[in-house]
């Protein structure tokens, strides 16, 4: 029993962790190129097979693109089309540190954390070494069901170029009184803001805090924002369990009534012999020895010969048979009450 119930936690979890998996690649739609990725095929790009992103000759280009039907009538499909390697310049390599590479081909893969699992990046560039993804910087995917950041090389992104701050005429300094609440508010933001010092350093800190603002949001959407799916599979590992709970307990239940239907064929040969024994000993001088005498050698059975002692054995043991097949049908009857409850409330959450 424990080891089917091992077997089955980790059957609901390889659920989940699967979830996130492209298991197949079924989308018809033709590849179109674009200013990443360029047809070498009349004009349409070539399906590409899996397994051969992860070995691109260079010059070569993967582009994996979702088709999502906005009516919900025809389910989310995948497809991965080859071509050759347009302007990279914009996008970002991103890559996962001790991440088999073909594992992010077939994975879905997320702009930020706490996303829910449909919306997904739509399209994702492989050219067999980096991942990239138009508009980010970063990503996020789940690979055999733990979460992985995709980074990119800080050192490889442009340089912004810093504007030079506007000089201040030396005549409106003459003018700008000490008295005058404006000359005041500057001279505050100019205490707040070193526009004369380091910009990158002030901005550096900016995003410090932005990033750790970011950063507390997106661990309370990791807890709370992706809790619908985590739900979702967790009523229905519950509901399977009060399901596999409800079927052993009325198995439990049969055989309870078998142990039963035993014991009480065999206490009512016992009565009858209890019987004739009583009346037996009835004009008996001393009764209550003459029964005990008389329950050492009185038989029930003309062919085998068993004694009243063998005969009160069995029943004792029919008894703690059926006992035992009670408790544990009451014990998965109440894990099924237990699961179902569960399951109900998670689903209506």
């Amino acid at each position: 029993m424990k080891r089917f119930l091992v077997a089955f936690c980790l059957s609901i979890a390889t659920a989940f962790a699967g979830s996130y998996d492209i298991e197949e690649f079924t989308a018809t739609d033709a590849g179109t190129p674009d200013d990443y990725i360029t047809a070498e095929f009349g004009g349409q790009l070539k399906t590409a097979p899996a397994d051969e992103v992860s070995s691109l000759q260079d010059g070569r280009l993967v582009v994996r693109q979702k088709f999502t039907d906005p009516f919900g009538e025809t389910p989310t499909a995948y497809q991965l089309y080859q071509g050759g390697k347009g302007d990279l310049s914009g996008l970002v390599a991103l890559t996962a540190e001790g991440v088999d590479y073909s594992k992010l081909v077939t994975t879905r893969i997320y702009a930020r954390r706490g996303m829910p699992i449909e919306e997904d990046v739509e399209k994702v560039y492989f050219d067999g070494k980096a991942v990239y993804v138009p508009g980010l910087s970063s990503a996020v995917a789940f690979v055999d069901g733990s979460m992985v950041q995709l980074k990119g090389d800080e050192s490889a992104a442009p340089a912004e170029e810093e504007a030079p701050a506007p000089e201040v005429a030396s005549s409106e300094e003459e003018e700008c009184d000490e008295y005058d609440p404006d000359c005041e508010y500057e001279e505050e933001e100019d205490e707040d803001i070193d526009v004369k010092g380091d910009l990158d350093e002030s901005n550096s800190r900016a995003d410090e805090r932005d990033y750790a603002i970011s950063d507390a949001s997106e661990n309370a959407t990791d807890r709370f924002g992706i809790a619908d799916e985590v739900r979702f599979w967790t009523a229905v590992g519950l509901s399977a369990l009060a399901v596999t709970g409800a079927v052993v307990g009325v198995m439990q239940q049969m055989e309870a009534n078998k142990a039963k239907d035993a014991y009480d064929d065999l206490d009512e040969v016992h009565s009858g012999i209890m019987a004739g024994i009583t009346s037996a000993c009835a004009a008996d001088k001393e009764p209550a020895a003459c029964e005990v005498a008389m329950k050492q050698y009185a038989t029930y059975n003309t062919t085998e010969k068993y004694t009243l002692a063998d005969l009160e054995a069995r029943m004792d043991t029919n008894k703690k048979t059926q006992d035992s097949y009670t408790f544990a049908r009451n014990l998965w009857f109440g894990v099924t009450a237990v699961s179902l409850t569960a399951a109900i409330v998670l689903f209506v959450w």
